[in-house]
């Protein structure tokens, strides 16, 4: 029996990936997932530009160098998110409503658990990580107090991703983007009152930061435990299901490796950029961010590929999984090298946007004439990688990628970089391991392909 079928089973918000054309549903999926990234970056793009703003390069250079050491210590948690979502789209794409409801509960369950274990970890660990890192004397005490405040939030963090990957996984982008449009509006309204009018710089950035994360987890919570379909959450039925937990670490445990594993490549180069001092730092953290907006919009289409195969491998149509790899990477190179050259061309107005110094506008544009027009191939790669976890592989891409990313930017550091090492040197090792781990992943994928085509087959 489909879920569609059952009683207040398919509320308005969610989408079956199973029938129908299926590039104007990836879009209608995919665009409310870009907005509400995009609504993020600019909320994150508030904290660093109020703060470079009124509160001088030093304050913007510790919030903006934190990220990579944020991403390290969380991402191995926030994976199973992912694992989460594909079990439960699997789930909904069977019509199993008793194996999507143990998932949904045991994912909600974990999330209050880890947030409570991360933020411990984060709190403690934040100062002898931010010195594993080399930050400049002048930038790790505010970094220290940003990185502590933020782990504060971990709880409501975690929380809110978990609710939103069970809505992701039963197609429902739509009310994400309201819960992050209104907490987003409360992060700016406190940066504007902690940070302008009562001057306290990076804690206040914090604090905005942490404030507006309780706000979208409340409204996620809220939403669940109201629906009446079949994503309701109920209170009394929370608890961790052995074989639903089993299935989110098998796909969300490499995810979260992958991801941790990755931010110590990021680490390394973070640690490289800060050997420039902490103006190259400002304009690093800069460029990264205006280049977040491109990378948000792109990974849309890694979270469509992911549930769209995910629903399609659940229900055994193995042919529109296969039509939604090529459309996601259809759609993700346009939208990278679109909102890559446009962002390149105002690149010295939105540099100014963050901090009107022109050193610290001179060094963020070195890395965005370098990753700007290249970003189309983190996309592509990144479509590879949602693929192969919607159809089961979990372990095969985080390997390709660590080896393929991960291992090349590390080598690159420890040995072309260390020969030469200028800002160019160090940002060219983007482009070109984006590039080599999508042609493996890409090969890896026409192989693994096949076999699961045979095996449904035999099985038909």
């Amino acid at each position: 029996m489909k879920l569609f079928h059952r009683k207040g089973g398919r509320g308005r918000y969610e989408i079956d990936m199973t029938t129908g054309a299926l590039i104007p549903k990836i879009l209608q999926f995919s665009l409310p997932l870009m907005l509400t990234g995009i609504l993020q970056l600019l909320y994150n793009a508030a904290d660093v530009i109020v703060v470079g703003n009124f509160a001088g390069h030093t304050a913007l250079a510790a919030v903006s160098s934190t990220g990579s050491l944020i991403n390290l210590l969380v991402n191995v948690f926030m994976g199973l998110s992912v694992g989460a979502s594909v079990v439960i789209a699997q789930a909904y794409g069977a019509g199993d409503v008793l194996r999507m409801r143990k998932a949904e509960h045991t994912a909600m369950t974990l999330a209050l658990f880890m947030g409570i274990g991360v933020g411990f970890l984060g709190y403690f660990l934040a100062r002898p990580m931010l010195e594993w890192m080399d930050s400049p004397p002048d930038v790790i005490d505010g970094a220290t107090l940003y990185v502590q405040i933020y782990f504060m939030g971990m709880p409501a963090n975690m929380l809110y991703n978990f609710g939103a990957a069970v809505l992701r996984a039963v197609g429902d982008t739509k009310r994400p983007l309201y819960y992050l449009t209104i907490s987003g509006l409360v992060n700016i309204a406190l940066n504007l009152l902690l940070v302008i009018a009562f001057k306290m710089a990076v804690a206040g950035v914090a604090i905005a930061t942490v404030a507006s994360q309780v706000v979208s987890m409340a409204l996620v919570l809220i939403c669940l435990l109201r629906s009446h379909g079949v994503i309701r959450l109920e209170v009394n039925e929370c608890r961790v299901d052995r074989t639903s937990a089993l299935r989110m670490l098998r796909v969300g445990l490499p995810a979260g490796l992958q991801g941790s594993l990755f931010s110590i490549s990021n680490v390394l180069i973070q640690s490289s950029v800060n050997s420039f001092g902490s103006l190259v730092v400002a304009g690093n953290g800069v460029s990264s961010n205006i280049e977040g907006f491109v990378y948000t919009a792109m990974n849309a289409q890694h979270q469509a590929a992911m549930t769209f195969a995910s629903q399609n491998f659940g229900a055994g149509k193995m042919d529109r999984v296969k039509r939604t790899l090529w459309s996601c990477l259809g759609i993700v190179a346009v939208i990278g090298l679109g909102l890559g050259f446009l962002a390149l061309s105002f690149g010295s107005q939105l540099m100014g946007l963050y901090n009107s110094d022109p050193e610290v506008i001179r060094f963020g544009l070195v890395r965005m004439g370098i990753i700007l027009p290249t970003y189309f191939l983190c996309g592509m790669m990144d479509v590879m990688v949602g693929q192969l976890r919607g159809i089961g592989y979990s372990i095969l891409p985080m390997v390709v990628s660590l080896a393929g990313a991960c291992g090349l930017r590390i080598i690159w550091i420890m040995t072309i970089f260390a020969a030469n090492p200028t800002q160019q040197t160090l940002y060219i090792s983007y482009p070109i391991s984006w590039g080599i781990t999508f042609a493996i992943h890409l090969i890896c994928y026409l192989i693994v392909s096949r076999k699961r085509l045979a095996a449904t087959v035999a099985d038909a």
